[in-house]
């Protein structure tokens, strides 16, 4: 697509729905770790407006920020199912409350291989906090310990969401039509 072509988007969660469900992830975070220290975790390049956001969402409790990047689409819609670790984490986590922050659980092939990899790192606790999740494309079950919203199998954009790298900055999640 060049950017001379022009697709409709329409709106499936709006703005504000989502500034109230990362308010309550947030506080529900917040008291659930209450005097730790916790490592938000986002995963690239997908969560970084819901992480920056979720951060701020997040009071009372001392969070240091650290990304890790992974791929597993490429340019496709479809997972290929193939992870590759695209960058890693900047300091280490043994010993560390971290808390994942991801943009999306499709089918949960991608969160299983970074949940195992992390736990390898010897971390005090690995918790996953996910935006969006896609129950009817899940191929593994993978425990989401905080989850945003359940949405229908549909391809979305917007809010960190991205096709082909466009989009990402909408204030909404949408759906290309």
């Amino acid at each position: 697509m060049t950017m001379t072509e022009t697709r409709q988007v329409k709106e499936l969660l709006s703005r504000d729905q989502i500034a109230r469900r990362v308010q309550e992830l947030g506080a529900q975070i917040a008291a659930d770790y209450q005097g730790k220290e916790l490592v938000l975790v986002g995963v690239l390049k997908g969560s970084f407006l819901f992480l920056a956001d979720l951060a701020r969402a997040i009071p009372g409790t001392d969070v240091l920020v650290d990304f890790l990047g992974l791929a597993s689409y490429g340019d496709a819609t479809r997972s290929s199912g193939v992870v590759q670790i695209t960058a890693d984490l900047t300091k280490p986590i043994e010993g560390k409350h971290v808390l994942v922050v991801e943009d999306i659980v499709d089918t949960g092939l991608t969160m299983e291989y970074l949940l195992d990899n992390l736990k390898t790192r010897h971390p005090a606790s690995v918790k996953l906090c996910s935006l969006l999740h896609k129950p009817s494309r899940s191929v593994k079950q993978i425990p989401i310990d905080y989850l945003g919203f359940t949405i229908p199998d549909l391809f979305v954009i917007g809010y960190g969401l991205d096709y082909a790298q466009r989009y990402r900055n909408l204030p909404y999640i949408g759906v290309l039509e």
